[in-house]
């Protein structure tokens, strides 16, 4: 089973898992295919933060990520 770890930086998810990046452009993070920003922000940027800064609801996202197949961890 596939894993999104909450508490890692969003550049790591992506870097692990390519199929994390589209999940979440879909899910409103269109900055994260821009591999500057992805660089930059995505170093530090973790997916409960990048949520409250968009306002796009946590439990969402994680609703998202299941459907997908992925575990969550917290």
């Amino acid at each position: 089973m596939k894993t999104i770890d909450l508490s890692k930086t969003v550049y790591e998810i992506c870097s692990a898992d390519p199929e994390a990046v589209t999940i979440m452009k879909e899910l409103g993070f269109k900055e994260i295919t821009n591999p500057g920003m992805l660089n930059t922000a995505g170093r530090f940027m973790t997916i409960p933060k990048g949520a409250a800064m968009k306002k796009i609801s946590l439990t969402h996202i994680k609703e998202a990520f299941a459907q997908k197949g992925y575990e969550i961890i917290e």
